[in-house]
């Protein structure tokens, strides 16, 4: 598959987005700041990255958090993951969320998240007045698992 990738103007000194391991899922996206952003304890900001792509149809790309910034600074991705669609062409954002309590600086060039592509599977919805009867029921939120009562 391939995935046709626009660096937009001023990014050109950024990383390439690659895959950093022969098996990795995702590709490191870097942030394409023109100066240090701070985020402090509980702030959400929309970081640039400076490209732009075009998907094929029939897929997205899922931006997703880091694992290092999440348990070393507590940096998440607020919708995680976000979704960008096979039909977007517009600039790709990540919307960080400092979740710590400590104020977090984001550097031009650094690894904010990464980028997975996936496929999509879109349904034709059928509504009907009643839905069919299964093991589980309405039972959600813990409702299959968990300690039991003596």
């Amino acid at each position: 598959m391939e995935i046709l990738i626009k660096k937009l103007p001023g990014s050109d000194d950024l990383p390439a987005m690659r895959y950093m391991t022969e098996h990795a899922a995702g590709m490191d996206i870097y942030a394409a700041v023109t100066e240090p952003v701070t985020l402090a304890p509980g702030e959400t900001k929309l970081i640039p990255t400076g490209f732009a792509l075009a998907l094929p149809p029939g897929y997205e790309a899922q931006v997703r958090p880091r694992s290092g910034l999440a348990l070393k600074k507590n940096i998440g991705i607020l919708n995680s993951p976000g979704t960008i669609d096979a039909d977007y062409r517009g600039e790709v954002g990540v919307i960080l969320t400092n979740f710590g309590r400590e104020p977090f600086t984001v550097q031009r060039a650094e690894r904010i998240a990464q980028l997975v592509i996936a496929p999509v599977v879109q349904a034709g919805l059928k509504f009907v007045p009643e839905l069919p009867e299964s093991g589980r029921g309405a039972g959600g939120f813990g409702s299959t698992g968990g300690s039991k009562q003596l």
